[in-house]
């Protein structure tokens, strides 16, 4: 025996009723089958929306007419298609069916009210007419149907509408049934009947419910719930689009998952199944062959004991609290015996090894009525200050990690508790439960899916993902973007996924959380109707509570480079080149690092300074060990490196800076490089890098052009007047010369922050002598490197090395 049990989304139309009818004719060729059926989709949420406006004196006419051309509509879509469909007489059946559902609203709107035993037979009107349908579908295809009635069979204990069955007198009751060995069973789910044989509901999931029971009673091998879904998630794969399927569950993970807020099955359904020892499980209608999940007695997928994150939302935390405590006996059991008097549910508990505190969540809308409870039952404590005022903490949510033997697995603890604190995340309160299958944690109900989500890709995806919004689409920003399309097959073997989640220049831009294709992305680009916003960027972060989002900014902005604490107290990571943040003022220097130490995020600009060369990151961790700077002298500009390599070989000096504009060694604009700014932004970093409070203003440049050169603000003109510095250069390159030395224009950091950047003449012996063609070269007199200084040489302009250090500065953010 098999037991199948259909939701109302398996039966919301006529197709989906004789799909159901399929599947059920291709089941009993193997053995005989019990059929649970809910009420179509939605149609007993259109029930109790009926009768509440009743109640309250609402119009419900167009309601309960909608409900019933829907069925009408059902059964004569089902007599075109199903052969020998007794319409008329199902017709007849449905029209008598809402004389009576007419009649009974009648009587609530005189009476103003509704009694619960009146509610339940409107509410569970679906389920019988299903069943009814079904009936009449098999029958015309030759199918003998028992029917069992649930109100005879199913003894409910409690009220109404929120009624548990006794399985063993119902199993006595279904036993004494006459079945044909070839007959299909067909019940209606959520209805039982009470001794006094009046029809009552089972409340939430009550269709699954009836079906458990029915598996037990008929000594089912198994208990199909048939949904809208492939079966149990480790996440709400509408939440966590990564989510995965699980083939095989316990039954105690499956009644953690339900009790900490999965919707695929309810505890009251999972009880009777594993009380009996009977497998279920959990089918997609739309896709019978699938798999589904497996819900059994033992936990045969050892190797993945954690099963699913789960969490509720709407939570509220009371701390009952206070030194007089101390000495008080039974403080808990009084604290939990006043909750489960006035039926408020407890959800989660902790207590403080002192017992001088005790915390427990309970939903959010019992909040008014567990503090009264609570008051009343420490009323004398609380007027005699024993223990402190009762304490509240609302718009919390409950983070659940279910799955088997936790407490001895070494670092699950450790993994959850790093993810959320990588994310910002503060964690409330914890607990772990007796049962060895959950951990809990309590959150903010703000960050609980970015929570779920980052304690997803920890425990189930090898993958580590970066969600990347470029800003700056020039010369670097498409290299960047070619060389990540290069490169992005051989990352996903070592499981680095970077996802191009947005690129925006200024004028517009592009955003799909999905990722970009990147073979096209120029052109996708160009067609977007969307300007650039930096709001949009961050509202796409929150609303889609991406874990590890990056901002690459590939502009030379100012405007954007002021915006990087917006970008890091909203969760961004930042990498980039642009070296204008770095060299504002110091106050604001200072505020971007105490952000990104505040929110756990990484501020990566290594290309600021040497283009490719890991320049910073070397500094940083000569300083970290110990290392003190005494000198430092270099050649930071590959623009000026290049050019005055060509003056070495003959050139002319407006030739050579065009060449150099040409081949993408220059700043956009290169006044910047010649008049020595650029270099200047670079040595004030490393001056700060070294801990020096300098401004740009403190550091002193000669300028290689002359003030006359300031006024002109045309580029295309700029080029064409340096001509006018051809011989000035050709006497200087040539005075070098005749001396043995050669010009380079140099940045130098001395004791006390003193900078300076000067057109020098050095000779064979320094090591910027042989610097040209792009290259840069840091010489670092330090504490443990002198009188050989530490040497950083490699080139340090072009798109290609800037793109590849700001690459490589992106992969950091895994580390």
């Amino acid at each position: 025996m098999r037991i199948l049990k259909f939701g109302g989304t398996s039966l919301a139309n006529a197709e989906c009723f004789l799909h159901v009818a399929n599947i059920i004719e291709n089941k009993i060729k193997n053995e005989q089958i019990g059929v649970v059926l809910s009420a179509p989709s939605k149609i007993t949420n259109y029930l109790v929306t009926i009768v509440d406006e009743t109640i309250n004196q609402k119009i419900n006419k167009p309601s309960l007419a909608k409900i019933e051309l829907t069925f009408i509509n059902l059964l004569s879509q089902i007599n075109q298609r199903q052969k020998n469909f007794p319409y008329k007489k199902l017709k007849s059946m449905l029209d008598n069916k809402f004389i009576k559902l007419k009649n009974y609203l009648r009587g609530i709107n005189l009476l103003q009210q509704c009694p619960d035993n009146i509610y339940a037979k409107i509410i569970c009107s679906g389920e019988i007419i299903s069943v009814a349908i079904m009936q009449g579908i098999l029958e015309s295809r030759e199918h003998s149907v028992t029917i069992i009635n649930p109100v005879k069979t199913l003894l409910g204990i409690g009220s109404y509408l929120n009624s548990t069955i006794d399985i063993i007198e119902s199993k006595s009751r279904i036993q004494n049934i006459s079945i044909a060995e070839n007959d299909i069973l067909i019940m209606s789910g959520f209805i039982a009947g009470n001794n006094h044989g009046e029809l009552v509901v089972l409340g939430r999931n009550g269709s699954d419910y009836s079906a458990a029971v029915l598996s037990v009673c008929l000594q089912a091998n198994y208990c199909e719930i048939w949904t809208d879904v492939d079966g149990v998630y480790t996440c709400d794969p509408r939440q966590v689009p990564d989510a995965k399927l699980l083939k095989y569950i316990s039954y105690q993970e499956a009644m953690e998952l339900s009790y900490f807020g999965a919707k695929v099955l309810h505890p009251k359904t999972i009880s009777p199944i594993a009380q009996f020892q009977i497998s279920c499980l959990i089918k997609n209608t739309a896709k019978p062959h699938a798999i589904g999940t497996l819900i059994t007695d033992k936990n045969k997928d050892e190797k993945n004991f954690i099963k699913g994150i789960t969490h509720l939302n709407n939570m509220a935390m009371f701390n009952v609290s206070g030194p007089g405590m101390k000495g008080m006996i039974g403080v808990a059991a009084r604290v939990f015996s006043a909750m489960s008097k006035d039926k408020i549910w407890i959800v989660l508990i902790t207590q403080s090894s002192s017992a001088y505190n005790i915390s427990f969540c309970i939903p959010h809308h019992e909040i008014n009525h567990a503090r009264c409870v609570l008051e009343e039952e420490f009323r004398l404590e609380l007027t005699n200050k024993l223990i402190e005022p009762i304490d509240i903490i609302e718009n919390l949510a409950i983070i659940s990690v279910i799955g088997s033997g936790m407490r001895t697995r070494r670092g699950i603890s450790a993994k959850i508790f790093s993810a959320l604190a990588n994310t910002n995340i503060n964690i409330i309160a914890i607990a772990q439960g007796s049962s060895e299958s959950s951990i809990s944690v309590v959150v903010s109900s703000t960050n609980v899916i970015l929570g779920v989500q980052a304690v997803h890709q920890t425990l189930f995806n090898l993958n580590q993902e970066i969600e990347v919004f470029l800003i700056g689409t020039g010369g670097v920003g498409c290299m960047l973007l070619e060389q990540i399309s290069h490169q992005k097959k051989q990352l996903k073997k070592q499981h680095i996924d970077i996802k191009i989640c947005g690129i925006a220049n200024t004028k517009k831009s592009l955003i799909n959380i999905k990722g970009i294709s990147l073979d096209n992305w120029l052109d996708k680009l160009q067609q977007s109707p969307n300007t650039f916003n930096i709001d949009e960027i961050i509202n796409t972060v929150k609303t889609h509570h991406l874990c590890n989002p990056v901002i690459i900014d590939c502009s030379s902005d100012q405007k954007i480079a002021n915006q990087y604490n917006i970008f890091l107290t909203n969760r961004f990571h930042i990498v980039t080149p642009n070296k204008k943040a770095n060299t504002t003022n110091i106050e604001y220097y200072k505020k971007i690092r105490l952000n990104a130490i505040k929110y756990k995020r990484k501020f990566l600009y290594d290309t600021n300074v040497g283009a490719g060369l890991p320049v910073i990151e070397n500094l940083q961790k000569l300083l970290q060990t110990g290392d003190e700077l005494i000198y430092f002298k270099g050649i930071l500009s590959g623009a000026l490196s290049f050019i005055f390599g060509k003056l070495d070989a003959g050139v002319s000096f407006s030739q050579a800076t065009q060449e150099a504009k040409d081949m993408g060694f220059t700043e956009p604009d290169p006044r910047d490089d010649l008049s020595g700014i650029d270099v200047a932004r670079k040595l004030l970093i490393l001056a700060r890098e070294v801990g020096y409070e300098i401004e740009l203003k403190d550091i002193e440049i000669e300028s290689i052009l002359p003030d006359s050169f300031k006024k002109i603000t045309d580029i295309k003109q700029f080029l064409e007047k340096i001509k006018e510095l051809d011989g000035y250069f050709y006497d200087r390159i040539n005075k070098a010369r005749n001396i043995g030395k050669v010009l380079r224009f140099i940045g130098i950091i001395r004791p006390q922050g003193i900078c300076q950047i000067k057109l020098a003449e050095v000779d064979a012996h320094d090591p910027l002598y042989k610097i040209k063609n792009g290259e840069n070269a840091l010489a670092f007199y330090t504490k443990y490197y002198q009188p050989m200084p530490l040497l950083l040489r490699g080139y340090g302009a072009g798109n290609r090395v800037t793109a590849a250090g700001v690459f490589a500065d992106l992969l950091r953010i895994l580390s």
